[in-house]
């Protein structure tokens, strides 16, 4: 009888590691932990990453670099990592744990012994912008500006402390350096030649994320419509399926991670509520347009536990595991 994978979450008390925890108990695996007043020891995390087929890094970025040197001396003993900080997410030793990226992208997540997850910012904005850049529809050099807000989850111990006391802020716009961390794992990802301005912020709620990127049509190459948008995004995440014009997709297609919300449902869409998807591992895509105007403004929802950290570990996880 073949043995269930073992995984070490190195982490696991953090937010992120608590979100994969409890995601794990769908898959058979055996999730190897050690005693809590050890998790910082050396020693003790090393014999558990000897153990494991599969270590999650959910490290602040120079513990994950330790750990990195720490399974790099274990020869043929060393577990396969996969990386939730920023550590990584630009090293090309690295494999990009976005399985939506490109075709091969999939693959190469289900093959590579280093993956990086995504951050929850970076999924919303390459996943908009990347499909355009391959379709040459959307200059790499665009001067482009990505909004953001996020559910208060993401910003760690301190930051939910203070959210979830009475009174807690209603809102912050922060990163105004205008030098966010996230900016090159955008530029490298999503294609751009040209650092675009990124506004994230905080909303006082727990989960969600709202991406948006105004775009002027008549700056992009060409003569493009809202609809051509919405159709290299629908077919970049959701191909038909044969060769019949309008053929259904399987079920295995309507299970995918990034939904592509048609332009009959985005009309609909008057406001967007950054909660909608929390608790949810999935993306939302929308094109809204005013063709009058020739302005159109791209969007993206998720969860930023879900689709932006746990859930999109899950999802290499079950790559790497070969349970996909």
């Amino acid at each position: 009888m073949t043995r269930s994978p073992i995984i070490f979450i190195d982490g696991e008390a953090g937010t992120t590691g608590l979100g994969i925890r409890r995601r794990l108990s769908s898959l058979p695996v055996t999730l190897h932990t050690i005693d809590p007043k050890h998790r910082k020891d050396p020693i003790a995390r090393k014999e558990a990453m000897i153990q494991a087929d599969l270590v999650v890094l959910c490290l602040p970025d120079d513990a994950s670099r330790e750990a990195e040197a720490m399974v790099a001396t274990m020869g043929k003993n060393a577990p396969r990592l996969l990386d939730a900080s920023t550590a990584f997410r630009t090293d090309s030793k690295w494999v990009y744990g976005f399985p939506e990226l490109v075709p091969t992208q999939t693959q190469a997540i289900a093959t590579a012994t280093r993956v990086s997850n995504p951050g929850c910012y970076p999924t919303g904005a390459i996943g908009l912008l990347r499909p355009l850049i391959d379709a040459k529809i959307l200059p790499t050099d665009y001067p482009l500006c990505i909004n953001a807000i996020s559910g208060y989850s993401g910003g760690g111990r301190s930051m939910i402390e203070a959210h979830e006391r009475d009174g807690g802020p209603a809102f912050i716009l922060y990163g105004l350096t205008l030098d966010h961390k996230h900016i090159p794992e955008i530029c490298q990802h999503a294609g751009l030649t040209r650092r675009p301005l990124f506004v994230p912020s905080v909303g006082h709620f727990a989960q969600g994320m709202i991406i948006s990127i105004p775009l002027h049509l008549d700056e992009l190459n060409g003569t493009v419509t809202a609809e051509d948008l919405y159709t290299i995004l629908k077919n970049h995440y959701n191909p038909p399926t044969n060769k019949e014009h309008g053929a259904r997709h399987t079920t295995e297609q309507e299970q995918k991670m990034v939904h592509v919300i048609p332009p009959e449902k985005t009309l609909l869409d008057k406001i967007l509520s950054a909660e909608t998807l929390a608790g949810s591992d999935f993306m939302e895509l929308r094109v809204h347009s005013n063709p009058h105007h020739k302005h159109v403004v791209l969007t993206a929802r998720l969860d930023n536990l879900g689709k932006g950290a746990s859930g999109a570990a899950l999802q290499n996880i079950k790559l790497m595991l070969g349970f996909n």
